[in-house]
């Protein structure tokens, strides 16, 4: 090695601290150290694990910096690998360590250094070797055993396999029990729940068994007085058919004959009118049977289509009533439950019976929104006034229209006219109208602007743009009618307020906004649905950091909507929508069954169905109580029916309920404006 190397390899590597001297002992009664102990390196210092490290950056190549491997030496004195120098001086004639000039001819085999690396490599296995495998080593190189040491290793061994086996034996035995155990325990488990909700049922049904008598009593009884009040009136009437015969007879001779033959004429077409009157309302009666029971037969497939999720409704209804009521028995242990409905059930009966009251989607009205000026017909929001009397559509063909809602369903034609347009200079992404001012509606564009409008005179109020980019979406609040919020991709929510010509309130977030929705119940609540999959419920009064964030969408929430004051649904990209109950801050539940991965396809909620749309060109219609759909309607027109190679490049792009009635108002990319109605 060269004296650098050297140099820094004498000097270099920490030391044993040393002692300090004991002060009883004097240097005359100290001894020299003995042979053995001074060449102890335990005892004289020495720091065998410095001086192996050392070694080894020794025997390594200073171009690979790895163990030498072929060792060569240089004239200069310095060892590399022979394929590291070799390659090194095909592109440069010296030396890597020292820099003098080198040739291939000047390489030399190292044999001293390379039968070092090979003990040394040997070391290094049988110090990390397992004593299994040094003895089998120690085997291989002819290690001279006695018979009698081999029989005692072969015992030892032996009684070593036995307990190994013991104890794998008793591990596995060990591993199955505890898998038994809680196999038990969760079937003890399932079981305490199932019984526990049998409880349930059987009370459920002593409960409906009840009332269902109940009902048939009251029925008996209103069937009784209805036969009195027959009796008393026919008993009324009786008297004066007697006299009126009596007087005809006692009138005269051929007089009196003719009479009674006119009257048996009489009587014979009153009887067969009676007669038909009686089948007519007899086959009126039986079709209304039937029809009656034919709906039946059809709730009744609903409900075994759908079993699995009513069975689940019904049963988290009652636990949760069930629980409630076990925390208020804890509370107070006198509480006496009341026989009869339980709340639950009561709950359950609602959800089945609106569940299963509809079955389809009829048509009712169609109108087409197509502009002939523009040959794109998105209709991006469609919302009904604060009396449900308009409808406003609004989409890229930069105009906002306004129709009457009863002209458009009694009055049957293919092309209705607005009653009101209005004209921007870009697309339009969102409408709201003011639940307070009939007359006001406010409108959010691709340029980031957010109008306000007069509809009445046909001119925007107010204009805001502070949105750097597109603005998605807008609403007015519904207990605070100056006051509105809009989102935009620029990443920011603002409040504004009409009396106001700047934002009021400023929420920069780190994603796109791609919904905002305020609370029904309060001004100081909104709901923000971002690009980041998740869902931001702000206090306005500190909008420091949301009060939740709501997560479980794997695509971008594209709206949110308010069913009540404390539930919110929301619609992702991933095809699914989420009810959330924002007072305890948890999901309720997922709703899947359209088709949704890029769109705007719109959201529509009322206390208690969900419509959205789907990328096929259908509504889905959703109870909020079941995760499936209700019903679905496809779009068809005629259009369509003869072009079917484009049908599927539409998409449903808008839909609004009109309030809490079965009406849906819905709309497609191709301008296509139908009103559905929920049907038996």
């Amino acid at each position: 090695m060269d004296e650098t190397t050297t140099t820094t390899t004498s000097s270099a590597g920490p030391l044993v601290p040393a002692t300090k001297p004991d002060p009883r002992i004097t240097t005359t009664n100290m001894s020299p150290p003995s042979p053995v102990a001074a060449a102890d390196p335990s005892t004289s210092g020495f720091d065998v694990g410095a001086a192996s490290a050392e070694l080894d950056r020794d025997l390594m190549c200073p171009i690979c910096m790895q163990t030498i491997k072929d060792a060569f030496l240089t004239a200069c004195g310095h060892s590399f690998c022979y394929m590291c120098i070799v390659t090194h001086l095909r592109n440069k004639n010296d030396c890597p360590s020292c820099g003098r000039h080198l040739t291939n001819g000047q390489l030399f085999p190292n044999f001293l250094l390379d039968k070092l690396l090979k003990k040394a490599s040997a070391r290094q296995i049988s110090k990390s070797a397992s004593p299994v495998e040094q003895f089998r080593r120690a085997l291989q190189q002819g290690c001279e055993v006695s018979v009698k040491e081999m029989d005692t290793l072969m015992s030892l061994l032996s009684e070593k396999k036995r307990r190994m086996e013991q104890e794998e034996a008793e591990r596995n035995m060990q591993i199955l029990l505890d898998f038994l155990h809680c196999l038990r325990k969760q079937k003890v488990d399932e079981l305490n729940e199932i019984q526990t909700d049998l409880q349930y049922i059987k009370e459920d049904i002593g409960a409906v068994e009840r009332h269902k008598m109940d009902l048939f009593r009251a029925r008996d009884r209103h069937t009784v007085k209805l036969r009195m009040l027959g009796d008393d009136s026919s008993a009324k009437a009786w008297p004066s058919t007697v006299e009126k015969n009596s007087g005809s007879l006692s009138s005269g001779s051929r007089g009196s004959l003719g009479g009674l033959v006119q009257n048996k004429v009489d009587s014979k077409g009153q009887a067969s009118s009676h007669g038909l009157q009686r089948k007519d309302s007899a086959s009126g009666l039986d079709s209304q049977h039937l029809s009656q029971s034919g709906l039946a037969v059809m709730r009744k497939k609903r409900i075994h289509a759908l079993f699995s999720d009513l069975q689940e409704c019904y049963l988290q209804k009652r636990r949760q009533v069930a629980n409630s009521q076990h925390r208020e028995e804890e509370r107070d242990p006198n509480l006496t439950r009341r026989e009869g409905y339980s709340l639950g059930l009561a709950d359950f009966q609602s959800v089945l019976s609106t569940f299963t009251r509809y079955s389809r989607l009829r048509v009712i009205a169609e109108l087409r929104h197509a502009d002939p000026f523009h040959s794109a017909n998105i209709v991006s929001s469609i919302e009904f006034d604060r009396d449900d009397e308009l409808f406003a559509t609004a989409g890229v063909s930069r105009r906002i229209k306004v129709f009457d809602f009863s002209s458009v369903v009694n009055e049957p034609a293919d092309v209705h006219c607005p009653v009101v347009e209005m004209s921007t200079l870009s697309k339009l992404s969102c409408l709201s109208w003011n639940k307070f001012t009939k007359n006001q509606i406010a409108s959010s564009d691709y340029e980031g602007i957010v109008t306000v409008w007069d509809v009445t005179t046909r001119q925007s109020v107010m204009e805001y743009e502070e949105h750097d980019k597109r603005a998605w979406s807008v609403d007015f609040s519904r207990t605070e009618p100056s006051m509105l919020v809009s989102g935009s991709d620029d990443c920011k929510v603002k409040i504004w307020c009409t009396r106001q010509e700047a934002s009021v309130i400023n929420i920069e977030m780190k994603a796109n906004i791609c919904c905002v929705k305020y609370n029904p119940g309060s001004r100081n609540y909104v709901a923000v649905g971002s690009a980041d999959h998740h869902i931001h419920y702000y206090d306005l009064r500190n909008v420091s950091q949301p009060l939740h964030v709501f997560g479980g969408h794997r695509k971008a929430v594209s709206y949110v909507k308010f069913l009540s004051n404390h539930e919110l649904a929301s619609a992702s990209t991933d095809s699914t929508l989420r009810l959330w109950d924002v007072k305890e801050n948890v999901p309720v539940r997922t709703f899947r069954g359209h088709t949704n991965e890029k769109n705007f396809v719109g959201l529509t909620v009322n206390s208690e169905y969900i419509a959205c749309g789907s990328e096929t060109n259908e509504v889905f219609a959703y109870h909020k109580e079941i995760s499936k759909p209700v019903t679905w309607h496809k779009f068809v027109s005629p259009d369509m029916e003869d072009n079917e190679e484009d049908n599927g490049s539409y998409f449903i792009s808008a839909v609004c309920w009109k309030s809490d009635t079965p009406t849906l108002l819905t709309a497609n990319s191709q301008g296509t404006i139908k009103v559905l109605v929920l049907a038996a």
